[in-house]
């Protein structure tokens, strides 16, 4: 029977339930103290410059404050015809960018940072994964944009929610679309020895 350990307090340094969700599936013993990092991004800043410029920012800031613990930090951005698509604030957003996005290919890219201060620990990478969506009509929109969904996500849609069936594929990572590439994020982890699986026998 397989077992896995902790060797310590972890904190996730972000508000999303989504990673929460991810991270919560492989240990109990989880903090999750949101970063106040301005997520604007900076003139001239690649969309994979900017995801592991806040992941590192947003790691950093809270582990400052909590020295000796591992912090996680991440970002992920939404990309189309060059463009950074944020979190839609209204309604008539979130059907622009679901317009924009109907029928296409995107991309999502997450940035994340693993640090423990006192250790000197530092491991950051980024995860992109293409995204094609099926032709979305105008009443499927007026539908989505109606609920609560949209508005808290990067692009105005959850992978893993009311919007799962306005994909036709997904390359790459699904859990990185979700928000949290869990496959490399747990190859980091294993790394830095914040887990550590094994086996015991009965």
């Amino acid at each position: 029977m397989g077992n896995m350990n902790i060797q310590s307090t972890f904190i996730l340094a972000s508000a999303s339930p989504r990673r929460r969700e991810l991270l919560g599936e492989l240990m109990q013993d989880l903090t999750v103290i949101p970063s106040r990092v301005d997520e604007k991004p900076l003139e001239g800043e690649t969309p994979e410059d900017h995801v592991l410029r806040l992941s590192r920012e947003k790691a950093l800031e809270v582990s400052r404050g909590n020295p000796g613990r591992w912090v996680l930090g991440a970002d992920t951005v939404v990309i189309i015809d060059g463009e950074m698509l944020g979190k839609p604030a209204t309604p008539g957003e979130a059907k622009q960018m679901l317009g924009t996005l109907s029928g296409r290919t995107h991309r999502v890219i997450t940035g994340f940072t693993l640090v423990q201060e006192d250790g000197g620990i530092f491991i950051s990478d980024s995860v992109e994964s293409s995204v094609i969506f099926k032709d979305i009509s105008i009443e499927e929109m007026e539908w989505y944009t109606a609920t609560r969904e949209p508005y808290d996500k990067a692009g105005g849609y959850a992978v893993q929610g009311k919007a799962s069936f306005f994909i036709r594929e997904i390359l790459g990572s699904y859990t990185n679309v979700i928000g949290l590439p869990l496959c490399e994020v747990v190859t980091a982890l294993e790394k830095a020895g914040v887990l550590k699986f094994g086996h015991r026998f009965s």
